[in-house]
């Protein structure tokens, strides 16, 4: 399993937060079952851990990794999940080694070209463009394909149903990350099949 593979998988990967484990599953599926095969669960919550666990269990064809991967504490606690990719907002040097050393695919975070040129030379041909919309958006990452054509981006932060299909046109986007879908009065109600609508509505983003 490759992270372009994970990436190809749909056009948009949920950024999910889950606060309740009870919702883990559930949540997920619903989101698997509207389209949406790569989900990231971000490591911000006591449950998120377990909540992976959970998920993969439930729905063994489903891409699920974790996000907010920021030290190695997340990333030990990536691992010991049995995550099958991980993101991160950005990076630093203890994280490249540890990615390094793992078999888990991995998906670095880069708002810069300095950043982008830096992990394309540690050999990441796959990243994040974070925060999106404020480090320049659709435009930013069309003048970065420019001059390193090579790298593919999943941008995230602050996009939107409406703005996706901006950046899923650049030749440098393989798909974008997103919360639009997970609506939390929905979520806090347990509408899986309003989440589910959302999701397919996603899935479709061209």
């Amino acid at each position: 399993m490759s992270i372009k593979e994970i990436l190809s998988a749909a056009p948009v990967v949920p950024v999910i937060v889950i606060d309740n484990l009870e919702d883990a599953v559930p949540l997920a599926r619903a989101l698997f079952n509207g389209g949406l095969r790569a989900l990231e669960v971000t490591l911000r919550t006591p449950v998120a851990a377990q909540a992976v666990k959970d998920i993969k269990a439930a729905l063994p064809e489903a891409y699920v990794g974790t996000g907010t991967v920021v030290d190695k504490a997340t990333f030990n606690a990536s691992v010991e999940a049995g995550a099958d990719f991980m993101v991160s907002p950005g990076v630093n040097d203890e994280l490249l080694e540890l990615a390094k050393s793992s078999s888990i695919p991995f998906l670095p975070g880069a708002a810069t070209p300095s950043e982008v040129m830096k992990l394309a030379s540690h050999g990441f041909e796959f990243l994040k463009f974070f925060p999106a919309e404020a480090a320049g958006g659709a435009p930013m990452l069309k003048s970065i394909g420019g001059p390193i054509p090579q790298v593919k981006f999943c941008p995230t932060g602050g996009i939107s149903l409406a703005t996706a299909p901006k950046y899923l046109a650049l030749d440098n986007v393989v798909c974008v990350g997103g919360t639009w879908m997970l609506d939390k009065a929905l979520i806090a109600n347990k509408d899986w099949q309003a989440i589910e609508a959302l999701a397919k509505q996603a899935s479709e983003v061209k």
